[in-house]
């Protein structure tokens, strides 16, 4: 049985069994400066998770979104003279187009924020209603007094205002009852993005789009929520508070995975910093399969730091697999599903995916060895097989094509 680190209970627990498709919603991009590899190894991360689950026989509907108007991409927008929608549109189509090149299988919905602003009004009314928000001048905010802060994250309260403004919060903000309290509801400045609101022309606040998103798309209750583990506090917190809040239904999500942080020289990769490796530039020297590895030998949980000469050393792993899996000799049937069962069991394990790859190393080290005689080709194909559940091509000359033409379908609205 599959079991994956809650940050909720900081413990491992076992994956749902709804007797349904798993609901899984993942935070998606702000569109600008992507994909970096912070993005790529989230997002890969997840990938390997539906792939072990759907070779299991467990259906998934995935959903992930795009906080496609926001004060960063105002701001970016401003800096470069450019149209708003235009200049998110051109990165969402540059984060589609490495996510195909990475063989990453899309998510069953793939919604815009702005695409939701009646259902994220309606949620905003009834906090209203229920005394957890206020407005201000044009502006909602939700008391945070009424959220559980530090439930996932756990830092401690005198952490929680210095964080919170290192996030998007703004402490001094006049209109506010308590420098904690977030934005649901903004008001437009001259010039920005509005849309009509009970409160006057505005949009949404950052928190609320993804309580929204996942209550239209997956239900009130989920099964599993992810994303980066900086995004455990604030966002993911009041995700819990909006959610719970509006619909009633608790726990808002049932299992808490959050992925670690990627660094570069042991600082965390960031916009603001500027200190970002970008993905469309690493597969112009290096094969997707490489990066997939590259990920792959990180734990998700694990923050660590780019260092290109362990990606290079990946490149050649890839390389012997993609050897082994075409023309590899005989292995005992034996050896190969002792592989397999090592394989199925760190994955199993937390989704230890550098254990996997241990296993899958063996195997293909075993099959490059073996003699090359007789048609049993059984061992390249457990290979080729268990190698996709990673995410890998080994050798195939194009993507999956249900990684083709789903990202293909969710590009158009993009266009």
């Amino acid at each position: 049985m599959l079991r994956l680190y809650d940050s909720l209970t900081e413990s491992l627990r076992p994956l749902p069994s709804p007797g349904r498709p798993l609901r899984l919603y993942v935070c998606g991009i702000t569109p600008y400066d992507t994909t970096h590899l912070g993005h790529a190894f989230t997002y890969c991360s997840y990938d390997v998770l539906i792939r072990f689950l759907e070779w299991q026989g467990v259906p998934v509907r995935y959903v992930q979104n795009v906080t496609d108007v926001d004060n960063d991409i105002l701001r970016e927008a401003r800096a470069h003279d450019e149209d708003w929608q235009t200049l998110g549109n051109r990165w969402v189509r540059r984060f589609i187009d490495d996510m195909v090149a990475l063989n990453v299988r899309p998510p069953d919905a793939y919604p815009r924020a702005t695409a939701a602003i009646p259902e994220i009004i309606r949620t905003v009314e009834v906090l209203l209603s229920q005394g957890h928000a206020y407005e201000r001048e044009g502006w909602v905010y939700y008391r945070a007094q009424h959220a559980p802060f530090g439930c996932l994250s756990h830092l401690p309260p005198q952490e929680w205002l210095r964080v919170s403004a290192e996030r998007g919060n703004d402490p001094n903000d006049p209109r506010k009852e308590a420098p904690l309290d977030w934005v649901l509801w903004q008001a437009s400045g001259r010039g920005e993005p509005a849309w009509p609101s009970p409160w006057g022309p505005g949009r949404p606040g950052w928190h609320i789009e993804c309580s929204a998103l996942a209550n239209l798309y997956l239900g009130p209750c989920i099964d599993l929520h992810g994303g980066g583990t900086d995004l455990s506090f604030p966002h993911h917190e009041a995700e819990i508070a909006q959610s719970e809040a509006y619909t009633g239904c608790r726990p808002f999500a049932r299992l808490w995975v959050h992925t670690g942080m990627v660094c570069l020289e042991g600082v965390k990769m960031s916009k603001s910093l500027g200190n970002l490796v970008m993905v469309s530039d690493l597969l112009q020297r290096y094969p997707a399969d490489a990066l997939r590895l590259y990920f792959g030998s990180h734990h998700y949980r694990q923050s660590w730091s780019y260092n290109e000469g362990l990606l290079a050393e990946r490149a050649g792993q890839a390389a012997a697999w993609g050897r082994a899996a075409s023309v590899g000799g005989r292995v005992p049937a034996g050896a190969v599903e002792a592989c397999e069962q090592r394989f199925h069991a760190a994955l199993e394990d937390d989704l230890d995916t550098p254990r996997a790859i241990e296993a899958l190393d063996s195997l293909a080290g075993q099959l490059l060895s073996a003699p090359r005689s007789g048609p049993d080709s059984s061992g390249a194909a457990a290979l080729t097989r268990l190698a996709a559940v990673l995410g890998l091509r080994l050798g195939a000359p194009a993507p999956e094509p249900r990684v083709i033409a789903g990202w293909g379908s969710h590009r158009k609205q993009f266009e």
